[in-house]
């Protein structure tokens, strides 16, 4: 990423708190906030401190660090806002607003109006279409596990 990019980046400027942000949780890898438009009261977004732009790029050594912060913050937004439960999400590159990998965890309660999935479901043609789906992506996890990915 070129250095005027990580100047622009509103959540590198978060970081290096050059931009205010409601921070609930940092520490050395990672930072977490309030999102400025959110679902429901108590959206916070969980960013790497150092700049990757999607899941893929986050290097293994911290990748369980960010399920395992992922999972603390999940637990303090439901108490915090009295919340039933929350969604987690992650986009890479499509729907991603920000260029930078963020979490969502967003307070969720029954009847919030939140329809599970926000796109509409689809189906495979029939069992031969998802189990050649299925065997694809079995094929690349073994390609990728094999490389040392």
């Amino acid at each position: 990423m070129e250095s005027s990019d990580l100047q622009t980046c509103v959540f590198c400027q978060i970081v290096r708190s050059d931009l205010a942000a409601s921070v609930v949780y940092r520490d050395e890898d990672f930072i977490a906030f309030l999102d400025s438009h959110p679902l429901f009261p108590g959206h916070v977004l969980l960013c790497p401190v150092e700049h990757y732009v999607t899941l893929l790029e986050l290097p293994s050594d911290i990748a369980g660090a960010a399920m395992m912060t992922t999972k603390l913050l999940a637990k303090a937004v439901e108490s915090a806002v009295d919340a039933e439960g929350t969604f987690i999400a992650i986009n890479n590159r499509i729907s991603q607003t920000v260029p930078h990998l963020h979490i969502h965890i967003v307070p969720r309660r029954h009847r919030d109006g939140l329809k599970g999935f926000f796109w509409p479901r689809q189906k495979y043609r029939d069992a031969d279409a998802r189990e050649a789906v299925r065997d694809a992506i079995e094929r690349q996890v073994q390609k990728l596990l094999s490389s040392g990915e």
